[in-house]
């Protein structure tokens, strides 16, 4: 029997995100950047990988107490073997009613079909650049954007619905919101603008490099008038607009100068197994040590639950009060943003 828990603040969880790998073909400058995640670098093993069954007995246990969502994330998560098969015991799941996952679309030519017929409703596509030269330094392999506007294509013609996420970083890639939006502009697909956030130790985070929710609807509405929808749904993380001539929508997501901490309803779970409560946290507890140590459900469900009725997680509501920001905070490639 499913029932709804809160936490300290009045809010529910719904959505759970799951990071299934921490290993990514990519090395985007401010996730994974290629100086730190070199041929040196150890990769958590396959055994210290959460496994499907066990992927598969957390959710069931998520979704007794409320979640809904589920996203896939990584690292890269199409470099999980057989993710569609973990995507199909999901959808089964009773209670799970949305099924998403976060990539950067190399590999969608090859998987969007068996990820469609596993049961994924939609793909977030990550994309910095539309210009090649700007986004090759960006993702520090050489990759041009033809192939990932290739997986989008694929994604697209598979029947997954695809959302478009640039983060925006100043001095990286500014120059590229407005040909960005111009480019996906009457396609049809939502394209969504994140500030750059300081999530984990990597990524030489600091204020001057944000580029605000303000800045980029100015920079949009000098060429395509926008105006504002209201959510989807409480939690929502995207502020949204839509062209005024009809030529679709875009989102803002603004962690850092325009927070949603007070909605947040997401929980998420690393690669290594360990659940955190918030994207900028320092700590987690494990749950993949308790599966494997013999904790039944109904333990694992009440150890969820209190630990959830306890949350008073809201960083981004707190950060331009703290002295010193956060130390050692979980990196992106663990935990997929």
């Amino acid at each position: 029997m499913q029932q709804q828990i809160y936490d300290q603040l009045g809010r529910p969880l719904r959505d759970l995100r799951i990071s299934v790998i921490d290993q990514c073909n990519l090395r985007c400058t401010y996730c994974m950047p290629a100086e730190m995640f070199d041929h040196n670098y150890r990769f958590l093993q396959p055994e210290a990988l959460l496994s499907f069954d066990e992927i598969e007995q957390l959710v069931t246990i998520f979704a007794s107490v409320g979640v809904e969502k589920i996203r896939l994330t990584g690292g890269e998560p199409l470099l999980r073997k057989d993710i569609d098969v973990l995507i199909a015991r999901l959808k089964a799941i009773q209670g799970i009613h949305d099924i998403a996952l976060t990539t950067n679309g190399l590999m969608l030519p090859k998987y969007a079909k068996k990820l469609k017929e596993a049961g994924l409703h939609r793909i977030n596509l990550s994309l910095d650049a539309i210009n090649d030269e700007v986004f090759q330094a960006i993702n520090g392999r050489d990759v041009k954007t033809a192939p990932v506007l290739k997986g989008l294509d694929a994604a697209s013609k598979a029947g997954l619905k695809v959302k478009v996420n640039m983060v925006v970083k100043r001095g990286m890639n500014e120059q590229q919101v407005v040909p960005m939006a111009r480019h996906f502009k009457n396609t049809g697909h939502i394209l969504r603008f994140i500030e750059f956030m300081d999530v984990g130790n990597v990524n030489g985070w600091g204020e001057s490099s944000v580029v605000s929710k303000q800045e980029i609807y100015n920079m949009l509405s000098e060429y395509m008038p926008l105006e504002a929808l209201k959510p989807n749904y409480y939690g929502e993380v995207a502020s949204r607009f839509r062209y005024q001539d009809g030529g679709g929508e875009i989102g803002i997501i603004s962690s850092v100068t325009d927070h949603f901490c007070h909605t947040c309803t997401r929980a998420r779970l690393s690669a290594d197994g360990t659940l955190y409560h918030c994207l900028f946290a320092s700590d987690g507890y494990s749950l993949k040590d308790l599966l494997r140590e013999g904790t039944t459900s109904y333990e694992m469900k009440q150890h969820i639950m209190n630990k959830w009725n306890n949350r008073s997680n809201q960083y981004s509501a707190l950060r331009a009060h703290q002295e010193e920001k956060k130390p050692n905070k979980i990196e992106m490639s663990y935990i997929g943003g």
